[in-house]
């Protein structure tokens, strides 16, 4: 995978969550838990399917995560997946 598509995804994240005046810090951790899920994944966050999304949670599970843990990341991974769907369907031209 080269790295611009995930600068780019990263980028339009940012921007969006700028947009609904999310705090530094909510965007710092937001950024932290979609590049953790990218890394479990070795791939780009943009393919995640549901089943990647429970592997992933379960994996954080076994190795010990948290419930305050497990609720930044759903938070991080539904911001970023809502936004990046409505954004694929506008372009197909779905409204």
């Amino acid at each position: 995978m080269s790295n611009k598509p995930t600068r780019d995804l990263r980028r339009r994240m940012i921007a969006d969550m700028t947009i609904r005046s999310f705090s530094e810090k909510t965007q710092h951790d937001y950024i932290r838990q979609i590049e953790a899920f990218a890394s479990f994944l070795g791939r780009s966050p943009a393919t995640a399917t549901g089943d990647d999304i429970r592997r992933f949670q379960f994996a954080q599970v076994e190795q010990g995560a948290q419930p305050p843990k497990m609720n930044a990341q759903v938070s991080a991974l539904r911001f970023f997946l809502e936004v990046l769907t409505r954004r694929q369907n506008r372009q197909k031209g779905d409204r």
